[in-house]
């Protein structure tokens, strides 16, 4: 199974979900981790582009990388008032962007990184740090709780992403757990700050 599997039949009401809640409720715990500069950004599994949205209206330069065409058209018109560069691409090894040899000052993976095997987490956590500029930023969320019918995600923790990420030449800046935003029974989410 993709580690897409069950975005693009659904893409439509789960873009609405996204877009309900903002970026500032969604990513509060790690508000202060973004760039209060203007900045290259990633992020990647963009889905809706309410994110990129956000940060390209704070003046930073934005690449949404979505890899399920149907989020990829959505996100494009819900938010074409922004400047954002739409890319089709996609982890582990995000072979566009990495053809390109570009860095980003932050890279941001929100609720993307359990789609993802040991395997490809492993090659994943390389691919990032190479499209970091120096002392370039990922922050990413870790999603605990039931996995949606039609879904492939796997269980992964703080423990295990840290020792992934410090093997990767990343500092842990920050971690922290809240409860679900959109209110989901049993969800839960770890949300971390790494630096290079």
């Amino acid at each position: 199974m993709a580690s897409t599997a069950g975005y693009g039949e659904a893409a439509k009401a789960l873009a609405e979900q996204y877009e309900s809640v903002t970026f500032t409720e969604v990513h509060r715990e790690v508000l202060h981790l973004f760039p209060s500069r203007p900045s290259s950004v990633l992020d990647v599994g963009a889905g809706s582009g309410r994110d990129a949205a956000a940060l390209a209206a704070r003046g930073h330069r934005v690449v949404a990388a979505e890899p399920t065409p149907e989020l990829l058209l959505l996100g494009r018109g819900i938010h074409a008032d922004q400047e954002i560069e739409w890319v089709d691409d996609a982890l582990p090894e995000l072979p566009g962007l990495t053809g390109q040899r570009r860095h980003f000052d932050l890279i941001l993976l929100t609720a993307v990184w359990m789609h993802l095997d040991e395997r490809e987490r492993t090659s994943a956590m390389g691919r990032l740090v190479s499209l970091l500029g120096s002392g370039g930023r990922v922050i990413l969320s870790l999603r605990q709780g039931p996995v949606p019918a039609g879904r492939r995600m796997f269980p992964v923790s703080a423990r295990e992403t840290i020792g992934l990420a410090r093997s990767h030449g990343l500092n842990v800046i920050h971690e922290a757990k809240r409860e679900d935003p959109h209110g989901r029974p049993g969800v839960s989410w770890t949300y971390l700050g790494l630096q290079l």
